[in-house]
């Protein structure tokens, strides 16, 4: 593997959190909370703009560990989760009820893949097929989270 292959490996992993063999999307959305709170440090305009081009390097990144893996949506491949971390938790509070809130509802709209998230994971090929159905269970998680804003 050449140093282009490591770099991408390494981004795709979530700098390694998504090679744990027990639940690897949840401890590969760990290193996205790091971000998440850098997010939070910005303004919501700056955070959502940071939070789309992140969704367009996820995209690359996991188009291009399919292709060095040779294997469609790896387990090991979390920047997807990370971007979907990064959805789910946009614009809210970075506060201890709101980050493990957002990371629960995340996981659990990203486990069970709720219509449509299963369909888009299984109608869109390529890096946008890994991380779009992430991406929109982080929307759905930052409903929910949002709708529930009241109770934390």
């Amino acid at each position: 593997m050449d140093l282009r292959q490591k770099t991408v490996m390494f981004f795709a992993t979530g700098a390694y959190f998504g090679k744990i063999k027990f639940a690897p999307g949840t401890f590969g959305t760990i290193p996205g909370l790091f971000l998440c709170f850098l997010l939070s440090q910005m303004g919501l305009y700056a955070a959502a703009l940071c939070t789309i081009l992140l969704i367009v390097f996820a995209v690359w990144v996991a188009e291009n560990a399919e292709a060095i893996l040779k294997e469609k949506d790896p387990e090991s491949v979390v920047i997807d989760e990370i971007a979907g971390i990064a959805v789910t938790l946009l614009g809210h509070p970075f506060t201890i009820p709101y980050v493990v809130a957002g990371f629960f509802i995340f996981r659990f709209f990203d486990i069970l893949k709720p219509f449509p998230i299963r369909y888009l994971e299984r109608e869109i090929k390529g890096g946008a097929g890994v991380v779009l159905d992430d991406v929109l269970a982080g929307c759905a998680g930052s409903i929910v989270l949002f709708l529930m804003g009241f109770l934390l």
